[in-house]
């Protein structure tokens, strides 16, 4: 690594730490002389000048937390002398003209995908199997056994068969050889020949909702389900309700109406309530949801052009490296997919939490600036209701790898959003139907924002990470992307991409978004699955509006 330190924006008063430094190390920067009076972690910030306590601390070029107590130049910055501190917001006062990146390269480039009947297009060709309340998620589990094993869909069963063996040498009495156990590395199992080559998969939406709760949140939960069936990722569905529970399937097809009108899928909804026996209902839900699978996989893969990629930006397991290296990266991304008539969806609302201003002031017009303002006055006034708060944001783990304050987080956190315009501003669970770069209210919960940007119509999703995460959705490919080559060497079973390189200074901002974007359209085209769909990482859960961070 050349450079050792590294500031952001002129306008900053830490530097970042590319590596390990001791207390007493000299570090030269800008023609400038810093001895450290304090170790300094790799990730972490040192003052470049003397703070008195309610000084700001700048990143970024905005004020990212305050001083607690004097902090000598050269002094580490932690969460025992500096607090949480956020610049104030307020309506849209400027705005900001905007110039998109050269797309010459790009326009012509195409990926393959699933032409749908309204016009959209998806990256896979999925058929989804959801119950409406928690009551069907023993019937979810009879159903996914049955149709996973049977038709190839289940992932390899590497665990069961080491099971097999242990069981094998316990039945041999041989116990010291269990202790000693090693599965063999070469070992290879395969599952069951896909018996509908062109379904990518038959994914199972369990939850823990439908009844009990609020109507907010049971109508919030059709609406999301409504978003999954009706995107184009997906082929049809198969629905399993009980029949009295709040989540009712009329709101559902209130919910899929106001996003598909007229819907050109199957959709089979099975009430178990109106059945003579859960075996009857069953027994029918397979015979029909065997035929949707037979129509399903007719589909055939066609060109598409990059205008039809609308793309989730997402971080998760944030690093001090995360708004250097990955997040900027798909940020110059999205601005790319944007200029070219596509969409990038930017959530995580906790985590845009100090950046609200120079957001508001990209928003093509007062109204959207104004619903921006509303959502994330509300989400904070919720949080507060409840004793808590944006502060609280950050988690043990991004603070122990250099996010102190959750300003400094979602200073690097709003990078993912590029520098485009944002020509809308999505409520949760709100579809997107606006091409740019669209806001959207949700938790920075992993699972939680990615199953909203599911929701919304991501048919691919950018996830970047300096902690490492395996987080997956059950029917958008999630693309993970190492902020350092530390974790993607370590990690290397759930990483696809390595950001490391513009830590280093091997590769810009630029080049990364560059790499990255040739890799989407591979994944968008089936010709490369990621580490979470390998894995068979399809996490999914319901955000219900109270407080989740």
């Amino acid at each position: 690594m050349t450079r050792k330190v590294l500031q952001i924006d002129a306008r900053d008063n830490v530097l970042i730490a590319l590596c390990d430094f001791s207390r007493g190390a000299t570090l030269d920067f800008a023609q400038q002389s810093f001895t450290l009076t304090s170790d300094v972690p790799a990730k972490h910030k040192f003052a470049t000048r003397d703070f008195l306590p309610g000084d700001s601390i700048v990143m970024y070029g905005v004020p990212v937390g305050e001083a607690l107590r004097p902090i000598s130049r050269g002094e580490a910055i932690t969460t025992l002398n500096v607090r949480h501190s956020a610049a104030a917001f307020h309506r849209k006062d400027s705005g900001q003209a905007w110039t998109p990146p050269d797309v010459r390269a790009w326009k012509t480039k195409t990926f393959q995908g699933f032409h749908r009947g309204d016009g959209r297009v998806g990256t896979r060709n999925h058929w989804v199997v959801l119950p409406l309340v928690f009551c069907e998620n023993r019937n979810l589990a009879v159903l996914q056994q049955a149709f996973s094993e049977e038709l190839g869909f289940a992932a390899p069963q590497i665990y069961r068969h080491q099971v097999a063996d242990l069981a094998r040498l316990y039945h041999e009495g041989k116990l010291d050889e269990i202790a000693g156990y090693q599965p063999a590395e070469d070992l290879k199992v395969t599952g069951l020949k896909k018996v509908f080559p062109h379904v990518d998969g038959l994914k199972f939406l369990l939850h823990e909702s439908g009844c009990g709760g609020t109507r907010e949140d049971a109508r919030n939960l059709c609406a999301l389900f409504a978003g999954y069936v009706a995107h184009p990722n997906v082929a049809g569905a198969t629905v399993l309700s009980l029949g009295c529970q709040n989540a009712q399937v009329s709101i559902l097809r209130e919910e899929l109406a106001r996003r598909s009108p007229k819907l050109q899928k199957p959709l089979l909804v099975f009430e178990q309530q109106q059945w003579p026996s859960e075996r009857a209902m069953l027994s029918a839900a397979v015979r029909d949801t065997f035929l949707g699978l037979v129509e399903a996989d007719n589909a055939v893969r066609q060109a598409a052009p990059l205008s039809q990629l609308t793309v989730g930006l997402k971080c998760g397991g944030s690093d001090g490296f995360s708004g250097i290296s990955a997040n900027p990266a798909i940020g110059h991304l999205s601005d790319v997919v944007v200029a070219l008539g596509g969409t990038g969806i930017l959530s995580e609302f906790p985590e845009l939490c100090g950046v609200e201003q120079e957001l508001i002031n990209r928003c093509v017009d007062d109204a959207v600036a104004e619903r921006f303002m509303e959502l994330m006055r509300d989400y904070a006034a919720r949080a507060k209701a409840v004793r808590s708060g944006f502060e609280m944001n950050p988690s043990p783990g991004n603070i122990r790898d250099g996010l102190i304050t959750d300003a400094m987080k979602s200073a690097g956190a709003a990078k993912k959003g590029g520098t485009s315009p944002v020509t809308a501003v999505l409520d949760y669970p709100e579809p997107s139907r606006t091409p740019g770069l669209n806001l959207q209210c949700t938790p920075g919960n992993d699972v939680e924002c990615v199953t909203a940007q599911a929701a919304a119509g991501a048919n691919i999703v950018l996830f970047t990470t300096g902690l490492g995460t395996p987080t997956g959705n059950p029917i958008t490919p999630v693309v993970k992307i190492a902020t350092n080559s530390s974790l993607a060497s370590r990690m290397s079973d759930i990483i696809d991409f390595d950001a490391g390189g513009v830590v280093s200074g091997e590769m810009t901002i630029e080049e990364a978004g560059q790499s990255i974007l040739d890799l989407v359209i591979r994944v968008a085209s089936g010709e490369v699955f990621t580490k979470a769909e390998n894995l068979a990482q399809n996490d999914f859960i319901p955000w219900k509006r109270g407080v989740s961070l």
